[in-house]
């Protein structure tokens, strides 16, 4: 049962704690109380400010696991205070190493790399989280949790989003992906979101069939991408992979390679804005 005026108080508690620099935002607003504002909070949890208001107020429906998780992150909540709010709304905290949860230390980073695509995934393969710039060079994510937004699924079962990249260069993305999924199952073969994933792969594309049959494993730590973005042109990106084993996240920062002109090109993008195209990576 959901603890309606400990979840609310609590809500309230963490919102007045954090300042707008903890979130990577300018302060040029002049407050009156300390603390985020209710819709600053709201637009970090991708849900509306009147829906947010009516949980600081006792009302409305009982937020989801999902929004839970989402006011999780938005509040930079440690794994402590996730589990506490996690058991105000109702529900069992989510396993400490693969509960997509994102340390506050790795989103205050994410703030503050605002000149290169970052984004943050599980180790399934599900976008957890990405920077502005990410958006702009790579398309947005699906916000809801699942498939929707797990690279690996959407590279294996909608070939057609691999024409954002070189024909010559899907063999390698294919392999990658098939290992980093493979040293996954080979830690957590017995965790029902892993199998699951992989029997549906296994049943939805004949090519991941093929790749997991070789039994290659590795966690990359480092790749080289050429995006076809369709603005923009060719983007050569190196991939640097952060790795957390204690929550299973990994942060891929993306970096301009040196002496081609895919850092201008990001500028570019900044300036140009959001394009309305869906891609992987």
């Amino acid at each position: 049962m959901i603890d309606r005026a400990g979840f609310a108080d609590f809500l309230r508690r963490r919102r007045e704690l954090l300042r707008p620099a903890d979130i990577g935002l300018t302060d040029t607003v002049r407050r009156r109380t300390p603390g985020l504002r209710r819709d600053e909070v709201a637009r970090l949890a991708n849900i509306s400010t009147d829906y947010y208001a009516r949980l600081e107020q006792c009302r409305g429906a009982n937020p989801s696991e999902a929004i839970v998780a989402a006011l999780a992150r938005a509040l930079r909540c440690d794994l402590d205070q996730r589990d506490h709010l996690y058991h105000l709304a109702g529900f069992p905290a989510p396993p400490r190493r693969h509960g997509g949860h994102i340390r506050p230390g790795l989103l205050s980073l994410m703030d503050r790399l605002t000149d290169v695509p970052v984004c943050v995934l599980n180790d399934l393969g599900e976008v957890l989280r990405q920077n502005a710039l990410a958006d702009l060079a790579m398309g947005t994510t699906e916000q809801r949790p699942g498939r929707g937004r797990n690279v690996v699924w959407k590279w294996f079962t909608e070939p057609s989003l691999r024409v954002f990249f070189p024909e010559e260069d899907w063999p390698r993305h294919s392999l990658a992906h098939v290992r980093d999924l493979r040293a996954t199952y080979s830690r957590r073969s017995d965790d029902a979101d892993v199998t699951q994933l992989v029997n549906a792969l296994l049943r939805a594309s004949e090519e991941f069939r093929g790749l997991w049959e070789r039994h290659e494993v590795a966690n990359h730590s480092f790749d080289h991408k050429r995006l076809l973005h369709p603005t923009v042109g060719v983007l050569h990106l190196n991939c640097e992979v952060l790795l957390t084993p204690e929550t299973d996240t990994r942060v891929l920062a993306f970096f301009p390679v040196e002496g081609t002109d895919t850092r201008e090109k990001l500028d570019l993008l900044r300036v140009l804005g959001t394009q309305d195209f869906h891609t992987i990576r």
